[in-house]
C-alpha cells in the first residue's frame, strides 16, 4: 500500500498542519497583543510631545557685584546654557564618537549598535559597552529615573522615538549636552569647562574636548581629581573612538594623547555671605524659589567687592583685639600628643589671619611647639603675652585678672588644643601666634549717601557661626549716636551751633513712687552753660535731655521719620540717651541724609534684575526726597566734624580727609557704635554681644566701634576721590564768643568763628556783665544767644 494510501485512511492526520497554523498565529497575535499592552502600560504617565518644545533646563541665577563681577549663585543644578553653535565642533564630534557614533543616521533606537555592543561584550566576557543612544539617554535624563527595570527601558525607547518625531537632531544634541551631568555639581557642558579647566567653551582644545566627552558615563569615577590615571585612560579611549569613526587621524589622535591636561577650577568667591542671603531673601519673596534656583536670572547689585573684603578684615581685626582686652579663655580642650595622627603638610599655608587649630607638643619658658594642619611652628612667649588677663569659668568678662607671665609653662601643657594663626615664615621657620575666636559680635554697614547704593554689609564675625544679619535686623539702643538727629531737630527749629544749653544736674521724677532720673555726663560732672557745638561734641547727656526737653519728644520723632528712622522710638527724655532701639541701616542711612545735603535716598542692594533672555524685570528708580534743608545738613555736618577734631571721634583724625561722625555707647557698656560719614561714604559700625552681657568697662564707642571704623574707612576711601562737604548758599560765619554763644565786641580768649543759617547770626554782641556761670541770668539773655 502506498504512503498516501495510508494517509487517507487517517483522517485526523489530515488535521495537524491547520492545527499547527492556528497555534502559531495564535501565540504571534498573543505576543504582539502582549507587547502592545506592555507598551501601552509602560507608556503610561509619559510627557506628551507638546511638553518637549516648552522644555527649560534648570539654570544657574548669577549675581553680579558693581563691577559685573559674579559674586555668588543660586541654584539646584550648577549650569550655563550653551547653545550649539558655540560649541567646538571637535568636542561635538568626541561626544558623538563615544556616547552614539551613528547619532545622525538612526531613528532614536540603533538596532545595529545594539548587536556590535552585544558582540562586543559577549567577547570580552563583561559589559564593556553600552548601547543607549544620546536620545535614550537624554530622555532618560529629562524625564526618568535610573532604576534598571524592564519598563523603564521601554519607557526610555518610546520617549526616544518620540523625541526623534518632535525635535530635529541638532535640537536633541544640545538639550544633551546642556542637560547631561559631568560631575563636581557641573551640569552641562558649559559649566563643565569652567569646572574642569576654568575656561569658556570656544577657548578648549581637542585633548580638553576629548575629556569632557568622557566624563557623563560616570562622573566619580573618571574625575581627575580622584584618579587622574583612569580619567587619561578615558579621554585616550575617546580620543581612540574619534580616529575610528575618522573624526581624526590617528596622528592627530596621538598628539592629543601625549599633550598634559591642565585642570584649573574656576570657582566663585564666596563673597558677601549677609549681603548675598539679603539678595536671596528679595528675590525668593518677590519671583519664587523655582525662579531663583532655576530661572536663570541675572542680578546686578551695588556691592563693592574691595570695599567688602575691607569691611570683613576691618570687623574680624577689631573684634579680635577686643576679645584680647577681654581676656583669654584658656585651652579648647586637651588631648593626647602622641594619639594625634599626623597629617600631609597643605600644598599651600593658610590665608593670612585665618585661625586654626593646634595642639601643643612642647613647651619652654620663652617658646611653644605647634603642630596645626601638618604644619609645625612656634609661638614666642612674647605672643602669648596678651593672655595675661585670664578668664576663669564663672567670670564675668569685667572681672578678667591680670596675672603676671614670665614663662609659657603658665599658660599653656603639652596636649593643650589652641587657636593660632601663621604670624610669619622667617629664616624657614614657621611662627604662629596664639589666638581665639570672639565671641563678641560685630557688624558694618557702608553706604553711598549719593544714590541709596549699599556697597559692603558685614552682618556678624562669621556667617557659618551665625546667619542672623545684625546689620539689618539687629535693634539695639544706639547711645549717644542717636544725639545728632536731636541736634539737627534744634537747628531745623532755629537754634544754631552757638545757642546755649545748660548742663547741669536735673531731676526727673518717673511713674513709679518714689523713683527719681538724674541723668549724669560720662565724666560724672557738669559743665553749666555750653553751646550745642560743645555738648555734641563732647557728649553731655545732661545737655542733651534739657535741649530734648525744651524741644518736645514729639517732634524729635518726627524729625527722625523724615530721615528714615522706622522703628518704634521712645516717647519719653530718655531718648535723649538713645534708649530707643534702631538698626545700624537705619542710623547709617539718616547721617547719610547729612551727608547728602537733606536728601533723603532710601538704602537698596540689588540695582537690576533680568531674566534668562536679558529682559529687564526689575530695575531700581532714583527717588531723591529733600527731608531736611541743605542748611541744617551742612550746620550738623560741621557740629559732627567737630566731634572728630577735638572730641569723643577724634581717632578717625588719622584718616586725613573730611569727616563727620559721632560715637555712641549704651549703659553698662553693652553696645558700642560709631556712625560717621565723608561727603561720598557714610559708615556705620556696631559691636556687642547679642544677648545682655557688657563689653567691659572701657569698652565705649570710641573704643571698641572707632578702631574698626577708622580701619575700614581710612582704606575704603583711599579708591574715592577727596571731597569736602559743600557749603550751602544759606550760610554765614560769624566770630562769636564760644562762652556766651554771641557776637564779639572784641578778640578775647574764647573768641571763636562759628557757621549759621543765614538770619540767624546773633545781632548783638556779647554783654560783658553776663556771668557764664550765673545759670539764672542766662534765662534772661537776649535771643541769638540764649536757649529758649
Amino acid at each position: 500500500m502506498k504512503p498516501s494510501e495510508i494517509l487517507s485512511l487517517n483522517p485526523q492526520s489530515r488535521r495537524w498542519p491547520r492545527f499547527l497554523l492556528i497555534a502559531v498565529l495564535s501565540i504571534t497575535g498573543l505576543g504582539i497583543g502582549g507587547t502592545i499592552a506592555l507598551a501601552w502600560y509602560a507608556a503610561t504617565g509619559l510627557p506628551t510631545l507638546a511638553i518637549l518644545h516648552e522644555y527649560q533646563p534648570s539654570l544657574i541665577t548669577k549675581v553680579h557685584a558693581d563691577n559685573g563681577q559674579v559674586m555668588g549663585q543660586f541654584y539646584v543644578e550648577r549650569r550655563i546654557l550653551a547653545p550649539l553653535n558655540e560649541v567646538p565642533q571637535h568636542l561635538i564630534n568626541a561626544v558623538i564618537a563615544v556616547e552614539d557614533t551613528r547619532f545622525f543616521e538612526h531613528p532614536g533606537l540603533d538596532i545595529w549598535g545594539i548587536f556590535r555592543a552585544t558582540w562586543t561584550n559577549l567577547k570580552r566576557g563583561g559589559k564593556f559597552e553600552g548601547a543607549s543612544t544620546i536620545t535614550q539617554q537624554l530622555a532618560r535624563t529629562l524625564f526618568l529615573s535610573s532604576e534598571r527595570t524592564f519598563r523603564r527601558k521601554i519607557r526610555e525607547l518610546i520617549l526616544a522615538l518620540k523625541m526623534e518625531v518632535v525635535l530635529t537632531k541638532d535640537q536633541i544634541l544640545e538639550m544633551y549636552l546642556n542637560q547631561i551631568y559631568f560631575g563636581h555639581g557641573a551640569y552641562g557642558i558649559g559649566s563643565a569647562a569652567l569646572t574642569y579647566f576654568g575656561k569658556g567653551l570656544s577657548e578648549l582644545n581637542l585633548p580638553e574636548s576629548a575629556f569632557l566627552a568622557g566624563l557623563p558615563k560616570a562622573p566619580s569615577t573618571y574625575s581627575p581629581y580622584k584618579n587622574y590615571d583612569l580619567a587619561k585612560k578615558r579621554q585616550e579611549h575617546v580620543l581612540g573612538r574619534m580616529a575610528q569613526a575618522n573624526f581624526i587621524s590617528a596622528e592627530v589622535a596621538q598628539e592629543a594623547i601625549e599633550t598634559k591636561l591642565t585642570f584649573q577650577r574656576r570657582s566663585i568667591e564666596r563673597v558677601a555671605p549677609y549681603f548675598l542671603e539679603d539678595v536671596r531673601q528679595h528675590l525668593v519673596n518677590e519671583y519664587g524659589e523655582s525662579m531663583v534656583y532655576k530661572g536663570g536670572l541675572q542680578v546686578f547689585t551695588t556691592l563693592n567687592i574691595d570695599m567688602q573684603r575691607m569691611a570683613e578684615n576691618a570687623i574680624q581685626t577689631g573684634l579680635r583685639q577686643l576679645d584680647k582686652r577681654q581676656g583669654w579663655r584658656g585651652p579648647l580642650r586637651h588631648e593626647d600628643p602622641l594619639a594625634m595622627l599626623p597629617e600631609d603638610p597643605p600644598d599651600e599655608l593658610p590665608e593670612p589671619g585665618e585661625i586654626l587649630e593646634g595642639i601643643v607638643t612642647k613647651v619652654a619658658k620663652e617658646e611653644v611647639t605647634i603642630l596645626a594642619r601638618g604644619l609645625v611652628g612656634k609661638i614666642l612667649l612674647k605672643d602669648m603675652l596678651w593672655a595675661k588677663r585670664r578668664l576663669a569659668q564663672d567670670d564675668l568678662v569685667t572681672e578678667a585678672k591680670n596675672i603676671p607671665i614670665t614663662s609659657a609653662k603658665q599658660l599653656l601643657r603639652p596636649g593643650d588644643v589652641i587657636e593660632v594663626t601663621i604670624k610669619s615664615t622667617k629664616k624657614d621657620q614657621l611662627q604662629f601666634s596664639l589666638e581665639q575666636t570672639p565671641l563678641v559680635e560685630g557688624a558694618i554697614m557702608a553706604i553711598d549717601p549719593r544714590t541709596g547704593a549699599i556697597r559692603a554689609m558685614v552682618g556678624g564675625y562669621d556667617f557659618e557661626r551665625s546667619q542672623f544679619n545684625r546689620a539689618l535686623l539687629s535693634v539695639r539702643q544706639p547711645g549717644s549716636a542717636f544725639k545728632p538727629i536731636i541736634y539737627a531737630t534744634a537747628l531745623d527749629s532755629g537754634m544754631t551751633p552757638a545757642t546755649l544749653v545748660l548742663d547741669a544736674p536735673v531731676v526727673y521724677e518717673q511713674e513709679d513712687p518714689g523713683k527719681t532720673w538724674k541723668p549724669e555726663n560720662y565724666e560724672k560732672r557738669f559743665f553749666g552753660p555750653i553751646t550745642l557745638r560743645e555738648a555734641l561734641r563732647h557728649s553731655r547727656n545732661a545737655a542733651t535731655v534739657r535741649l530734648l526737653e525744651q524741644l518736645g519728644v514729639r517732634r524729635v520723632t518726627e524729625f527722625s521719620r523724615s530721615l528714615g528712622i522706622r522703628s518704634p522710638l521712645s516717647q519719653d527724655l530718655s531718648l535723649a540717651l538713645g534708649s530707643s532701639g534702631i538698626t545700624l541701616e537705619e542710623i547709617t542711612a539718616a547721617y547719610g541724609v547729612f551727608a547728602n545735603q537733606g536728601l533723603a535716598l532710601k538704602p537698596y542692594t540689588i540695582s537690576m534684575v533680568k531674566d534668562q533672555d536679558e529682559k529687564i524685570i526689575e530695575q531700581h528708580l532714583f527717588n531723591p526726597q529733600q527731608v531736611v534743608s541743605p542748611e541744617t545738613a551742612y550746620l550738623i555736618t560741621h557740629m559732627m566734624m567737630d566731634v572728630i577734631q577735638s572730641g569723643t571721634g577724634k581717632r578717625a583724625r588719622s584718616i586725613g580727609r573730611p569727616l563727620a561722625g559721632k560715637t555712641g555707647t549704651t549703659n553698662s557698656y553693652r553696645d558700642a557704635w560709631f556712625v560717621g560719614y565723608a561727603p561720598n561714604l557714610t559708615v556705620g559700625v556696631w559691636v556687642g554681644f547679642d544677648g545682655v552681657e557688657t563689653l567691659g568697662k572701657i569698652e565705649s564707642g570710641a573704643h571698641a566701634a572707632l578702631p574698626i571704623w577708622t580701619q575700614f574707612v581710612g582704606e575704603a576711601l583711599q579708591s574715592l576721590p577727596v571731597q569736602t562737604f559743600a557749603i550751602p548758599d544759606g550760610i554765614q560765619f560769624a566770630e562769636i564768643d564760644q562762652a556766651t554763644g554771641t557776637l564779639v565786641s572784641e578778640p578775647t580768649k574764647t573768641t571763636t568763628t562759628e557757621v549759621f543759617a543765614e538770619g540767624t547770626v546773633p545781632q548783638r554782641p556779647a554783654r560783658t556783665t553776663a556771668d557764664p556761670l550765673d545759670f539764672y541770668e542766662f534765662d534772661q539773655l537776649d535771643e541769638g544767644g540764649a536757649t529758649q
